[in-house]
């Protein structure tokens, strides 16, 4: 099957990328790791004025409407620039806000996600204990095992959207190999309730699909970042008066890294447009293994400069294996896509 974007789909990814190209995004995942989230709020303000953020949240509450499709392509071009905060977790926290039957919580909140006025961090049952980037994000959403919705308030501080009860602080933090990916595990039971029971279950299945979707677009953006740096690179180094790039090994090793991420495309977008589970897990599977293979061939044709983190290189091979891992292992995306080619028992 082949996927065509649309020329509405182009201009707005074309869009997105110039403008994170005259954004600073290096500079601001620097500062992000160092605690410093100011320049990052200044990026996702100025990807709001783009409509990105409102493509997660339906009409009535201030969004353009789900629409997973365009999204995936936005966030390919946040991969690409390496753009740091909780992006998928404030567009998984519109989803679950917008398929829940209460519509209390829906009009309290996603306004302000959708304008990009506030961000929000997400912990479901089944994905990672951990919350990202919970001291930056406004608000911190969690749902219990026992089908609790919850909301503390984030210690980057709220601005508009509604207060929310409790503190954002956490018990126990986990150092990331990413040092812009800042997590934290919630304390059980903190927070506001806002809704309980099967109703929250559903929202909270149908939100860490999307978020799964979306990382898997992120990888591939990080992915083709890696690589396209890394062909820039092998272009001017030199051996024997030569460049690196004509030797055979190295176009097949960079051959080999452009066909992974080419056969992933078509099962994001696929994804993306079915939003079925074995297919979304297919997609991350193949994105998330890409993009780590792209950093692993990034890091050996640049050498020992790739190591340092002077180079802005060092931005991405950081990301890629958090991302790997993020919403669905490998091996749990394995065996999602096993349990959708498995006939049911009769």
């Amino acid at each position: 099957m082949r996927f065509v974007l649309t020329d509405e789909q182009s201009d707005f990814a074309r869009t997105l990328r110039s403008l994170l190209g005259s954004a600073q995004v290096p500079a601001a995942v620097r500062a992000w790791a160092d605690g410093d989230a100011g320049p990052g709020r200044t990026v996702w303000s100025r990807l709001a004025g783009t409509g990105l953020f409102a493509l997660a949240v339906p009409e009535p509450y201030e969004g353009a409407g789900l629409l997973p499709a365009e999204l995936s392509l936005g966030f390919v071009e946040l991969g690409r620039a390496g753009v740091p905060g909780p992006v998928v977790e404030s567009a998984a926290v519109s989803v679950l806000l917008a398929e829940l039957a209460d519509e209390a919580p829906a009009k309290r909140f996603l306004p302000g996600l959708a304008q990009g006025g506030t961000s929000a961090t997400l912990t479901l049952p089944g994905g990672s204990p951990y919350a990202l980037d919970a001291d930056a994000a406004t608000y911190c959403f969690t749902v219990s095992p026992a089908g609790e919705l919850r909301v503390a308030g984030g210690t980057g501080g709220a601005s508009g959207g509604g207060g929310a009860g409790g503190a954002g602080s956490a018990d126990e933090s986990l150092r990331s190999t990413d040092p812009a990916r800042r997590l934290s595990r919630p304390p059980a039971g903190a927070g506001e309730l806002l809704a309980a029971g099967p109703a929250v279950a559903r929202a909270a299945e149908v939100a860490g699909r999307w978020a799964r979707l979306l990382t898997a677009a992120q990888c591939l953006g990080v992915g083709e970042a890696l690589l396209a740096r890394t062909v820039e690179y092998v272009k001017q180094r030199t051996q024997f008066g030569t460049p690196i790039g004509t030797f055979q090994a190295v176009k097949h090793r960079l051959a080999d890294t452009l066909l992974d991420l080419e056969f992933a495309r078509p099962l994001v977008w696929a994804a993306a447009l079915s939003l079925d589970p074995g297919e979304v897990a297919a997609a991350k599977l193949a994105a998330g293994e890409a993009s780590y293979r792209a950093a692993m061939t990034a890091l050996q044709l640049h050498g020992a400069v790739g190591y340092t983190e002077e180079l802005d290189l060092s931005l991405w091979l950081r990301k890629a294996r958090p991302l790997r891992d993020a919403w669905g292992t490998p091996s749990a995306c394995r065996a999602e896509v096993l349990r959708s080619l498995t006939p049911p028992r009769r």
